[in-house]
């Protein structure tokens, strides 16, 4: 393997090319919101310069040339992640969103008063919130793995906390905070076998790592733009293509009328 010429990585990042306190630019927050290589900086400017246009919404050329930018990068994302189909790929605003999508569409029509979602102690905010207003809503309830000193999960809590009444588990593929590797595709056999879906929150482990979503056998997988040398405030969720067909509408608009 060669040695990694930082210099030159460098120069593929017009906000590092500054200087801040009188010395070069040192940025080590990239697990927050990493920063864009000159190439999606210029191809974000090309878009909006040459082909801006609604997509999906009409046949001039501009929209044509934008909807296959947008449908081209929906089958570069399948293949970063090895999803099975383009039809397993939904673009959102972020992690955030696409967790919401998920607990508010297949949560809140699953779950009921007698049912459990099971999460971890190391979750991101983006993956507690969500199913504590999903099971304020439904009366479910909600219970939480811990980890233990080393910073993993407790397979034997979690193990005991999954039971025949477990409806969703989501954990983090690693942590934000920890840098855990959790054990993804063994805690969704499990899961599964207790009749449970997955949902994995990827921010921190696509950038960092090769995700192979069939291996993982999740249901579902989130992932963040901005995190992935990506502009913010674009997302994905990936979801099987018959969970994300059984779903209800989360949220309304103009693309879902077939005729006026």
């Amino acid at each position: 393997m060669l040695p990694l010429d930082v210099e030159a990585v460098r120069k593929d990042f017009p906000i590092l090319h500054q200087r801040v306190n009188g010395r070069p630019l040192v940025y080590l927050d990239s697990g927050a919101s990493s920063q864009k290589p000159a190439q999606v900086i210029d191809a974000v400017a090309t878009y909006e310069r040459q082909d801006h246009a609604n997509v999906h919404r009409g046949v001039h050329t501009l929209s044509q040339r934008a909807t296959n930018a947008y449908e081209g990068a929906r089958e570069k994302v399948r293949r970063l992640i090895n999803a099975r189909s383009v039809h397993e790929i939904v673009f959102t605003s972020g992690t955030t969103e696409s967790i919401n999508l998920v607990a508010q569409s297949y949560g809140r029509s699953r779950i009921g008063s007698q049912d459990e979602v099971l999460i971890t102690e190391m979750e991101h905010h983006a993956n507690i919130v969500p199913w504590q207003l999903l099971c304020e809503q439904t009366g479910a309830t909600l219970k939480v793995v811990p980890f233990d000193d080393n910073g993993e999960l407790i397979i034997a809590r979690f193990r005991e906390l999954l039971s025949s009444h477990t409806r969703i588990v989501a954990l983090t593929h690693v942590s934000n905070t920890l840098g855990t590797v959790n054990p993804v595709h063994d805690i969704t056999q499990m899961a599964h076998d207790a009749g449970a879906v997955v949902l994995v929150d990827g921010a921190q482990a696509v950038p960092h790592s090769t995700v192979d979503v069939m291996d993982l056998d999740c249901d579902f997988y989130a992932f963040s733009g901005h995190k992935l040398y990506g502009p913010t405030g674009i997302g994905v969720l990936y979801g099987r293509e018959s969970l994300l067909d059984a779903m209800p509408p989360w949220q309304g608009g103009g693309d879902m009328i077939k005729t006026v």
